[in-house]
C-alpha cells in the first residue's frame, strides 16, 4: 500500500509512530505537508499538485489536519475523495467534528447522550440559556477550541454573563453547557478505529483544574470501558463520518456523555498508558479498507429507478411484531433484509425464520414506494400553551 499521512508535523510523536507502524508493516509511506498541496480543477478530472508537480499516486491516506487550517485541510481531503483514494476521516467528518455546535446538533438527532447544551445570541437570552442547563455553575466552551483551551467554569450567573457578553463582544460564539459534578476533574478517551475502541484511558486533572487534557497537566491511566461507553464511542465516531478518531466522555450517573469527537486525535498520551499499539490498529485499518474498501450501499444498491435502501423502524403498533421476516410480508412487497438491529446488536443478512420484535430496525433494499408506505406519518411538534395570570382589571 501506498500511503500518504497529511501533517506539518513531520517530527510529532503522533506523525512518527504513524511512519513507522507502516513501514514496519512494508508499505511506502510518505508524510506531506498539507499546506503545500495545489488543487488542480483545471483538466477533465480532478488533481492535486504538490509542491508545484503533479502528485503521484496514492492508495490512501491519513489526514493530520490541524485546527488552523481547516479550511484548506479539508479542501485537499475532498479533493483526494473525488481521485478515489481512500481516507479513514472523510472532509465532511473532519469539518463537522471541528465545530462543537455542529457537532452537538448532528449526534442529538442520534439519542446520542451529552450535556445538556444550548447556544444563544442575543444577551437577553443567556441567563433563560444557563437555567435550561440547569443553572450554576456551568461551562462556557468556544466553538472551535482545542486542548481545553476556550472551556470556561463559571461558578454563577452573574460570572458567566459576563464571560459570555465578553467573548461575544469580541465576535465568538460560545456553546453553554451543563456542569456535570460527578465528574469533576475526569473525562474518558476512547480511541474508535473502525468498528471498535481499540484503546481507551481516563484523564484525571491535576489540582482544582476542572479540565483533565494532558496538555493541562492532567495524568492519565488505562480504563477497561463498559459496553455502554464503547458504544457510544463507536457510534459517534461513525455518525459523524470518521474511522479513526477520539471520542471524548465524561462519566455521568446515568451513563456516558459524549463531549467532543475529535479527527486528529494524539497518540502518545493513550500508547504510554496503555502501553498498546494504536498506531498499528490504525495502519492496519487503512491498508484492510484498501485491499476490500466500504461502499456506500445507498448509492451502489440503487440499481434501477424506483429501488434504493432504506431503514425501517418495527413499531409495537406494527403487524409484523411477532411475526418471522418470512411470514412478515416483505418478500411480497419485493423488500430484501440486509440487516437486522436489535438494541445494541446487529445481525447481518438474518435467516426467514427470524422472529420480529418492536423497535427491530431493518436495513433494507427494495421498491422505494413500498418502503414509504411503510413509514408512519411524522407527529407534529405540539407547542406549550403558558396560561398567562388574568387581568386585575376585567376580573368579575
Amino acid at each position: 500500500m501506498k500511503l500518504a499521512i497529511l501533517s506539518r508535523a513531520p517530527r510529532a510523536y503522533s506523525t512518527q509512530r504513524l511512519r513507522t507502524a507502516a513501514l514496519d508493516r512494508g508499505h511506502d509511506v510518505k508524510v506531506l505537508n498539507t499546506l503545500r498541496f495545489g488543487i488542480d480543477l483545471s483538466g477533465d478530472e480532478p488533481d492535486l499538485q504538490f509542491r508545484g508537480k503533479r502528485l503521484s499516486q496514492y492508495d490512501a491516506i491519513l489526514p493530520r489536519i490541524g485546527n488552523s487550517i481547516t479550511y484548506f485541510g479539508t479542501a485537499v481531503v475532498r479533493q483526494f475523495e473525488q481521485m478515489d483514494v481512500y481516507t479513514p476521516n472523510t472532509s465532511y467528518g473532519i469539518a463537522n467534528s471541528r465545530d462543537k455546535l455542529r457537532a452537538t446538533q448532528i449526534l442529538s438527532r442520534h439519542e446520542i447522550g451529552m450535556p445538556a447544551t444550548t447556544f444563544v445570541r442575543d444577551r437577553a437570552d443567556v441567563l433563560p440559556a444557563i437555567e435550561r442547563v440547569g443553572g450554576a455553575p456551568v461551562v462556557i466552551k468556544l466553538l472551535e477550541g482545542t486542548q481545553g483551551i476556550g472551556v470556561i467554569l463559571a461558578p454563577d450567573r452573574k460570572v458567566a454573563e459576563a464571560i459570555i457578553e465578553t467573548l461575544q463582544s469580541t465576535k465568538q460564539n460560545v456553546l453553554i453547557q451543563r456542569f456535570v459534578s460527578e465528574s469533576r476533574g475526569r473525562d474518558i478517551r476512547a480511541l474508535v478505529v473502525g468498528d471498535r475502541v481499540v484503546a481507551a484511558m481516563r484523564r484525571v486533572a491535576k489540582g482544582d483544574e476542572f479540565r483533565s487534557n494532558v496538555h493541562r497537566g492532567g495524568s492519565v491511566e488505562p480504563v477497561t470501558l463498559d459496553p455502554a461507553f464503547e458504544e457510544a464511542a463507536v457510534r459517534s465516531a461513525q455518525i459523524m463520518g470518521l474511522r479513526v478518531a477520539g471520542v471524548d466522555m465524561l462519566e455521568g450517573n446515568d451513563g456516558p456523555l459524549v463531549m467532543e469527537v475529535n479527527s486528529s486525535p494524539g497518540l502518545e498520551g493513550i500508547e504510554t498508558a496503555t502501553n498498546l499499539d494504536v498506531a498499528g490498529a490504525i495502519i492496519d485499518h487503512i491498508d484492510n479498507q484498501v485491499a476490500f474498501p466500504e461502499i456506500d450501499v445507498r448509492q451502489r444498491l440503487t440499481v434501477s429507478t424506483g429501488y434504493g435502501v432504506a431503514e425501517v423502524l418495527v413499531h409495537s403498533a406494527s403487524d409484523m411484531v411477532g411475526k418471522t421476516i418470512g411470514d412478515s410480508g416483505l418478500g411480497e412487497r419485493d423488500i430484501s433484509v440486509l440487516t437486522l438491529q436489535r438494541g445494541t446488536s446487529v445481525i447481518p443478512n438474518p435467516r426467514n425464520r427470524h422472529v420480529l420484535e418492536p423497535e427491530d430496525r431493518l436495513l433494507c433494499f427494495g421498491k422505494l414506494e413500498e418502503m414509504r408506505s411503510m413509514i408512519p406519518s411524522r407527529r407534529r411538534r405540539t407547542r406549550k400553551i403558558r396560561k398567562l395570570p388574568a387581568d386585575p382589571l376585567h376580573e368579575s
